[in-house]
């Protein structure tokens, strides 16, 4: 009898690209989570997520900013560019921040800096209706867009702060044709964000792109949340549709904590942590006069 074993052969998981991500639509679910740099991009990716969003929410969760509002098109370029490291099968999404496409030039200008710079191969834009000749423009030039509809934070003075969208049966239609008109403008699928799960359903319903939820309930294509909320790793507010899977943060102090300790009380470094020399070397540099200096 052979003992020979076969070693099991793995499947080569093929880069998921926009086209890959508008067949899911009804679906299996889509599984989108923000990144922002090359470690968080890594275990992103590495867990099998389909999108990473390098969302202008880092901003806040990183950046240490107020709002969304305050963060440059050089500053997600640099963390776009360090996530692309990171991310090997994933589709990478860019975010397009605060008044970076307030035109279709400008739109095309710096959509094409995320692509070529960044490493991106998609960017997202926050809005329905008047964002259309924009997403016409980029999908036409081939970049790939990712729509955002509902909550758009980018435009949380006029809303007068993070508040639920779609609240009433006039704004319920209106979401319902932003998505439709992103959708026929070319975008691949769209981000619903805090709505009523009822709404979110007749938007899902009313488009043939995927619907990626965040705060939209459970019956849209997909699903988004932000890295750090997902680990607890940001406390500063926690939104009432996030669901926090590990308390980090909490954990990270209490490490650190620990480490204080044992720096303090000379517990480390440990000899499995320090460097020696031989016997006969430390010997010799023993015998090393040193002169202080005056």
């Amino acid at each position: 009898m052979s003992t020979h074993t076969e070693t099991p052969k793995t499947t080569k998981v093929s880069p998921m690209t926009a086209p890959a991500i508008q067949a899911r639509k009804n679906g299996e679910k889509i599984c989108c989570m923000t990144a922002y740099d090359y470690s968080s991009g890594v275990i992103a990716d590495s867990a099998g997520m389909d999108l990473v969003l390098v969302g202008d929410s880092l901003a806040m969760v990183v950046l240490g900013y107020e709002d969304s509002l305050s963060v440059t098109m050089d500053e997600m370029i640099h963390h776009v560019r360090a996530t692309r490291r990171g991310v090997k099968n994933a589709l990478l999404v860019a975010d397009m921040p605060f008044m970076s496409f307030r035109t279709v030039e400008t739109a095309l200008e710096n959509a094409g800096r995320f692509i070529q710079e960044g490493g991106a191969r998609a960017v997202k834009l926050e809005g329905g209706v008047p964002v259309v000749p924009q997403i016409q423009a980029l999908t036409d030039a081939g970049i790939p867009v990712m729509a955002h509809i509902g909550l758009t934070p980018q435009h949380v003075a006029k809303f007068g702060g993070f508040k639920a969208q779609g609240k009433s049966v006039e704004a319920a239609k209106a979401l319902i044709e932003d998505a439709q008109a992103v959708e026929a403008a070319g975008a691949f699928c769209v981000v619903v964000e805090a709505v009523p799960v009822e709404v979110a359903q007749l938007i899902t319903d009313a488009v043939d792109i995927p619907t990626i939820g965040i705060g939209a309930g459970n019956v849209t294509d997909g699903q988004v949340l932000v890295y750090h909320d997902v680990l607890g790793l940001f406390d500063r507010f926690t939104p009432k549709f996030v669901r926090k899977y590990a308390q980090q943060g909490k954990e990270a102090i209490e490490v650190f904590g620990q480490y204080i300790n044992d720096v303090r009380l000379g517990r480390f470094p440990g000899d499995k942590n320090t460097f020696y020399l031989s016997d006969d070397v430390a010997a010799q540099v023993r015998k090393i006069k040193v002169k202080k200096k005056k």
